[in-house]
Order: C-alpha cells, then sequence, then structure tokens
C-alpha cells in the first residue's frame, strides 16, 4: 500500500482498493456534459450527488481539454472554479483536485481548498506548476499526452520519454515522491489502437515506480 500524500494534512491509501474520481466540468463546452454544471451551484449539486455515488475525489476544471475546444483566460478559468472549490472545501468531506496546467490557477485553487493538483501537460506546459505543488504540499497527478509534439511509435517508449521529462521538472521543484501519481493519458492524442495497446501494456508502467 502506498500513502499519498496531499496538500491541507490530507492523504489517500492507494493499492487496498480502486477508488473513484468524479469529474466536474464547470465550463459550456466540454466533452462528456457541457454546460449542464457551468454555475458555481449546478455544480456543486452534481458533485454532492458524486460524493453520494462514491466519489472519493472530485476534478474540477474551468477549461475543457476536448480536442479543439477553445482556449479560455487564467482569469476565466479561475472565475470559474474557485468559488465551487471553496464551497466544497468549507463542507469537507471530499477530496478536491484542480485540472489546470496554470501555476497561478493551482495555487489560488490549493489556497481554496483543493488537495491534488491535476495537470494534463504534465507540467511541461507551465513548469512553474511544479514549484506551486512542491510550496503547497498538494498531491500531484502528471499526465501523458502526445498533444502539440512528435511521439515515438511504441506507445510505452513515448509514456517513458514524457513522463520521464516530467519527473525530472518534479524533482527540481522538490516534489517529494509520496506526492506523485502519474496518468497515461488514455485518449489525448491516442487513437483507439494506441489506448487499446497502453491499455494491454499498462503493467510495464510499473517500472516507472509511481501509483499510476
Amino acid at each position: 500500500m502506498t500513502r499519498w500524500q496531499l496538500a491541507h494534512g490530507r492523504y489517500l491509501d492507494l493499492g487496498a482498493q480502486s477508488l473513484l474520481m468524479g469529474i466536474l466540468n464547470v465550463t459550456p463546452d466540454s466533452f462528456s456534459d457541457g454546460g449542464e454544471f457551468d454555475r458555481p451551484e449546478r455544480a456543486l449539486q452534481q458533485a454532492r450527488r458524486m460524493i453520494g455515488e462514491g466519489a472519493a475525489i472530485i476534478d474540477v476544471g474551468g477549461e475543457s481539454t476536448r480536442p479543439g475546444a477553445a482556449a479560455v483566460s487564467a482569469r476565466e478559468e479561475q472565475a470559474r472554479i474557485l468559488p465551487v472549490i471553496d464551497a466544497l472545501s468549507s463542507e469537507g468531506g471530499s477530496l478536491v483536485s484542480v485540472d489546470t496546467y496554470r501555476a497561478e490557477t493551482a495555487r489560488l485553487a490549493v489556497a481554496a481548498g483543493a488537495h491534488i493538483v491535476n495537470d494534463v501537460h504534465g507540467l511541461q506546459r507551465e513548469p512553474d506548476i511544479a514549484q506551486v505543488a512542491a510550496e503547497t504540499g498538494a498531491g500531484l497527478v502528471i499526465m501523458h499526452t502526445g498533444r502539440d509534439r512528435e511521439k515515438l511509435a511504441d506507445v510505452i517508449a513515448d509514456q517513458f520519454l514524457f513522463l520521464n521529462r516530467s519527473l525530472e521538472i518534479a524533482r527540481d521543484a522538490g516534489i517529494a515522491d509520496e506526492r506523485i501519481v502519474l496518468d497515461p493519458g488514455f485518449a489525448f492524442a491516442k487513437d483507439g489502437e494506441e489506448n487499446l495497446e497502453l491499455l494491454a501494456r499498462f503493467g510495464e508502467l510499473r517500472a516507472l515506480g509511481f501509483p499510476l
């Protein structure tokens, strides 16, 4: 069993059983539920429903990550998510993750009560986000992506190439290993065949030495 250390003195024990993360898209254009929860009161209702259904973590995002989605400003992203994170934190109980690649958004989100920083660009879009995670003690999810870069032909080799670079950034920032979880980023610039091969060879990623 691995104890994942998070911000605000919280932690999760990983390994005894699977844990569910509820995805809360506070956006008008998410691929799965765009516009349904783009107001704080609706987002909170959805978060409470997911917690009631067994979600251990609520992952709050303010910019859609679907292919071709329009980027939003940091100010807009923060205006969408910070009231929701603050309210969830005030209610207590569930763990809160912020889905962002922006260092300042991550800093404000942890200050508002988030326990985990979930970066779908693996610290490589705004490397300063690693410093935020180090300074705040947040748990960190480092995700692999194939977007905006040349991938290696072998899906596992590309995972190692990308994630080892991300781990270098994390370690340079002083993030302790017990705060890191890796995400192979299914469907992020991966077609169906690549997703299936990644799933079939998932165990090879254990060699990286981190929870997945």
